[in-house]
């Protein structure tokens, strides 16, 4: 495994009643109560839905949702929505029981913004997809509730989606190493990124290796402007290491919903790209 802090976290404000979401949690036995992200809930029986939720002391837990399924209960238990959570069962290994209440519906918020909604379905569906059942994670269970909060902002977010991703990257122990320059040690001028070792590299030092680096957009190393191809970039550059790292140990391809967002913020910078290459129109021509 490859250590290396992830980046810092963003700084986007969470709306008041989401602030430390860990800290509203008991565990007694069998029973627990925590705010969590639903991540996942389908159908199973007759208005019930097997449901996976993360939590900050709990991680990714899996349950029978009791009328999750049901027309009260399936706007509650829809992926990004952030719930009071109960869980139930006789033993440890059971899958048990979830009750829970709404606390922010994070699916609603992002409901009328196709972008918004984009990043929504594929940041659940990763975490979904690649976080060990019953292991914590709070860093990344903070992250994202920041992210699901602020949502709504559109597609400013995707750097906080990005810099999420690489912060899961890190606490999965997949971690990039961003700090200085794997070839000189210079902690200027970051430019790209080894495919093979998540280690950065200077524009300068790239040379002949550069077409086959991951280009590392500036947000990720303390620049405070992005843009299209930036986002492209990024999304590419943790994209890479789910699918090799995260995903391809589990023998999994990435979410269909990660691959679809990729796909719609590279048709944004080259809809941007275009834009800028255009000559501008002079006054009076047609």
């Amino acid at each position: 495994m490859r250590g290396g802090r992830g980046p810092a976290r963003s700084a986007a404000a969470t709306p008041r009643g989401l602030a430390n979401p860990c800290r509203r949690h008991y565990v007694q036995g069998m029973d627990w109560q925590a705010p969590a992200v639903v991540l996942d809930a389908r159908p199973f029986g007759e208005g019930d839905a097997l449901a996976a939720v993360m939590t900050a002391e709990h991680g990714l837990h899996r349950g029978l949702a009791r009328g999750g399924a049901s027309r009260s209960g399936a706007a509650v238990w829809q992926a990004g929505n952030l719930l009071q959570v109960r869980w139930v069962a006789r033993l440890s290994d059971q899958l048990g029981s979830f009750s829970g209440e709404m606390i922010h519906p994070g699916a609603a918020h992002a409901m009328d913004d196709a972008l918004a909604l984009a990043m929504l379905s594929a940041a659940c569906a990763v975490a979904e997809g690649v976080l060990p059942e019953r292991e914590p994670h709070p860093r990344a269970f903070e992250a994202l509730v920041g992210l699901i909060a602020n949502i709504p902002r559109g597609a400013d977010m995707l750097t906080d989606l990005v810099r999420w991703e690489a912060l899961l990257l890190a606490d999965l122990g997949y971690g990039l190493d961003l700090e200085q320059c794997a070839v000189t040690g210079e902690r200027a001028g970051l430019a790209f990124v080894s495919p093979r070792t998540g280690r950065a590299v200077t524009a300068a030092a790239s040379g002949l290796w550069k077409d086959r680096l991951l280009p590392l957009p500036g947000f990720m190393v303390g620049a405070n402007t992005a843009g299209p191809a930036d986002w492209r970039d990024g999304l590419r550059l943790t994209g890479h290491f789910l699918a090799r790292d995260a995903f391809g140990h589990l023998h999994r391809g990435l979410p269909q919903a990660r691959l679809m967002l990729y796909d719609r913020v590279a048709a944004m910078a080259q809809d941007a790209e275009s834009a800028a290459e255009r000559p501008a129109a002079v006054p009076g021509e047609e």
